[in-house]
Order: structure tokens, then sequence, then C-alpha cells
């Protein structure tokens, strides 16, 4: 059967399952992957070990795998790479929230720019926050103090929702520890520091389309502080939040997501920078060793857990069992992320096994199809049709991962990565969560919500890929 044929039927089960039978997504994919699966035939999986240089044996082991047995073999090894990951990041984001830390962020933050600068803080401060929180963590955080702020400003509310939204989209699709770029890492071979700062330093460009976007539409659409059912604008006038003095100190505040960037990154710029540990003196190979040590992306989020666990540990002064309750619910959330993460990985898997990496690949050449506008417009399909951005990235690197091989690319790997990144920001409607999350906490119509945020995720996406084509035109570090 064509590659082709079998994708679409895969996806058909996912979208399908998630859309029309409100299937749970991780019940979705774990279906489409055996659909997928049961599909393949022998000869191509086959062709596809050999693609991967696999041995005779391992060809053969392979081969006479059952196609349930390839679905768990996916699933674990997706698991294996990323699971303590997802659990860690899930950790340290629980605890900035309960100790305050998420808090005194954003009122740094705030105190920094001053109120005339509030949107530019509020960016800042939700791209921050979703690198280790998921989005619609970031803004259950921030709304409120938006609200309050246009309310008290009487101006602007639009901007600050839009400035929130740009900031926390981007850091949650380009920048580890969050599942999809880490996934998406792991799968093309990328290092995971290398991800970090080519996620960063791209995400603070489209954040800014972003935000520039949002200024047009506040001041083309002016929308007020409206009462949501949460919450009333006299409930928010006479909000009280906690004393200053009870919020645990900028500095602390920061560590937890600070110190494995630092960590994982710091390994990555030492090594390009000393050359490797043969090449570098004997105090520079130490300082190499221990930062490759640490600057494993387990350890490093292992480390910033504790770290904000003894935060929360300290600001509670002595709950114990507070703390031990976010623990368990932080990893009750993390273990579904896991799931349908692994998951997707499975899917992932047996859809390289039907040869679908050398079906696209003989398309891109035949109609001329350059692999990065392929890339973005894959992951943007599934994203439109099944409303995740997180699993129309596992889709689609499961589809494109065969060209992670910086000799067939012409360019670094991890452009391709942030193109598929890119990607999953189109078109955002009412099947993605977020697009409600948005919409009903900040009194927004439907009508509204589509030309402010859907407008918004769908034009930096846009702006993100053209920004990765020219760089790896012109910078292809390789």
């Amino acid at each position: 059967m064509d590659p082709l044929l079998i994708l679409l039927i895969g996806m058909a089960i996912v979208v399908g399952g998630i859309l029309i039978f409100r299937t749970h997504a991780f019940l979705a994919l774990v279906i489409g992957a055996l659909v997928v699966a049961a599909l393949t035939s022998p000869v191509a999986i086959e062709i596809y070990a050999e693609s991967k240089g696999m041995t005779a044996a391992e060809t053969e082991n392979l081969v006479d795998q059952t196609f349930g047995e390839r679905v768990a073999r996916g699933f674990g090894n997706t698991a294996a790479k990323i699971g303590i990951l997802i659990a860690m990041a899930a950790v340290i984001g629980a605890c900035l929230l309960e100790s305050g830390a998420a808090d005194r962020i954003v009122r740094s933050a705030l105190g920094a720019f001053g109120e005339r600068r509030a949107p530019g803080a509020f960016l800042s401060s939700g791209f921050l926050l979703a690198i280790p929180v998921f989005f619609d963590t970031v803004f259950y955080l921030l709304i409120p103090i938006a609200k309050a702020m246009g309310l008290r400003v009487r101006r602007d509310f639009l901007w600050y929702v839009m400035a929130i939204v740009a900031g926390a989209a981007m850091a949650h699709t380009l920048v580890p520890p969050t599942p999809g770029p880490l996934f998406v890492a792991s799968e093309l071979g990328i290092d995971l520091g290398v991800m970090m700062i080519a996620g960063l330093a791209l995400g603070l460009v489209t954040a800014s389309c972003g935000f520039a976007y949002g200024w047009w539409a506040n001041r083309r659409w002016p929308i007020p502080v409206r009462e949501t059912s949460e919450v009333s604008t006299e409930d928010l006038e006479a909000m009280s939040v906690r004393p200053d003095e009870e919020l645990p100190s900028f500095g602390l505040a920061v560590l937890p997501i600070v110190l494995p960037v630092v960590l994982i990154a710091g390994g990555t710029v030492l090594g390009a920078t000393l050359g490797g540990v043969d090449a570098a003196a004997p105090w520079q190979a130490t300082l190499l060793k221990i930062f490759s040590g640490l600057g494993n992306s387990t350890v490093a989020l292992t480390i910033a857990a504790v770290v904000a666990l003894v935060i929360l540990a300290r600001q509670r002064r002595g709950g114990r069992e507070r703390v031990k309750n976010t623990v368990q619910n932080a990893l009750k959330s993390g273990g579904v992320i896991i799931l349908i993460t692994a998951a997707g990985g499975a899917l992932g898997a047996v859809l390289q096994q039907t040869g679908i990496g050398l079906r696209i690949e003989e398309l891109a050449t035949a109609y001329n199809i350059a692999v990065l506008p392929l890339a973005f417009l894959v992951t943007a399909l599934v994203r439109t049709a099944q409303g995740s951005a997180t699993v129309s990235m596992i889709t689609a690197v499961g589809i494109l991962s065969g060209f992670s091989d910086p000799a067939v690319l012409g360019f670094h790997p991890v452009y391709l990565a942030l193109a598929i990144g890119c990607g999953s920001k189109p078109i955002p409607w009412m099947n993605d969560s977020g697009f409600w999350v948005v919409g009903k906490m900040s009194g927004l119509t439907e009508a509204e919500t589509l030309k402010t945020f859907s407008i918004e995720l769908t034009l930096m996406g846009f702006a993100g890929i053209a920004v990765v084509m020219i760089a790896a035109k012109l910078l292809p570090l390789i």
C-alpha cells in the first residue's frame, strides 16, 4: 500500500477520533498507530531498516515483530527519551505557581517596565514562564493581573491579552523543556542546548511580530475589561494579592527557570568554544566534563525541580502536606502529557516504517518542494485539523524525521525543528482549547477571538518560517 494512503488513513483516525468521536488524544493516537502498523508491509519495513543502516539480524527482528510490538516499542522509546523531562518540568511549573515565584516574576517585570510599558512586561513574563509552564497555565496566571491593570489605566486591555499570548505561545512550541520542541529535538537528534538557543532567538523575533499586531489590533478594536463567568469587575477591583514579603525574592523566583537553561546551554557553548575535551587545557577539560554531566537534560531539570521544591517548602514554612499535594497534582498532569506524547511517538515511529519519508522526498524532488516549507505546511495542516500544537508537532516530525541528516538538508536540522514549531501556530480556531481559554477568560466573543488570537498566532507562524528559511540560507551551521 502507498505510504501516503497509509498516512491519510492514520491521520483520519487520529483527527476523526478527536474531533468527531471526542476520543481522548491518547486513545486516538494509539489506535491510529496500531492501524498504521498493521497496514505496513514487511517489504516496507525492510526498506526502512536498510535506510537506517540496521544489520541483517536487526532487520529480521523488526520484521518478525507483530504490529502491536512495534507500536509498544515506539511508545517505550519515546517515553525513555522524554518521560522524566516532562515530569520534572511539570513539578517545576507547579512549584513556581504555588510558591508565588511566578507572581514575583510578573510583579518584578511590571516594576521594571512601569505601567506605560506594561504590555512589554506581559510579553516578557509570558515568554519566560512558558518555558517550563504550559500555555494554558501561564494565561491563567497572567490574565487576572492584565484585567486589574486594564481597570487601573482604563485602556490597552486587548494589548495586554495579546502580549501574554504572543510571549507564551511562541515559547511553548520553540523552547524546551515543553513537550513539543523537546520531542522534535530528540527525534531529529538535535542537541538540547542548540534547540534552546535557537528557539529563544526565533521566539523573540516571532513574539515581537505578535506584539506589534497586538498593538495594531488594540488601536483598531479597543476592548474594555468585561465581566466573565469566574470573576466580576468588582471582584477584580477589590482583588487582594499576597503581600510582597510573602513572596520569594526575584533571584530565587527565576532560579528554577534559569538554572537548567544555563546548565544545558553551558555545556553546548563550552564544547563549541573549547573544541572538545581533547583540545582543552586540563582545567577546561574538567569544567567541560562537569557541565557535560550536570548539563544532561535529565540531570539539569531534576536539579531545577529540587530547587523549585525547596523554594516552595521555604515559602510554605513547613506545610509538608501542601507541598506533597502540589507535587502529586503536577505529576498527574505531567503523566497525561507523557502518555499523549509517547503515543504520538509510537505513531511517528510506525509511520516512518511505512517509507513515508522516502515517498515525501520523492514528491519534494518531483515537484521541487523545499523541505522547510513542506515541514511548515504539514504541521500547519495537522494543527488546523485537530487543534493541538503539540500533537501536530509530534505527527509532523514522525513524517519528516528522515530529512534530519545535514547532508540531505544542506543545513543544520535545528532549522527543520524550528520550521515544525512555526507550523504548529496556524490556524487556531474552535477546535483548539487555547482558543476557548483565551476567549472566555478575557471576555472576548468568538468573532473577537478569531480576529485577534487566531490571526496573531497565524501571523507569528508565517513570520517565523520566513526567518527560518532566510537563516538556513545565510547561516547553515554545517
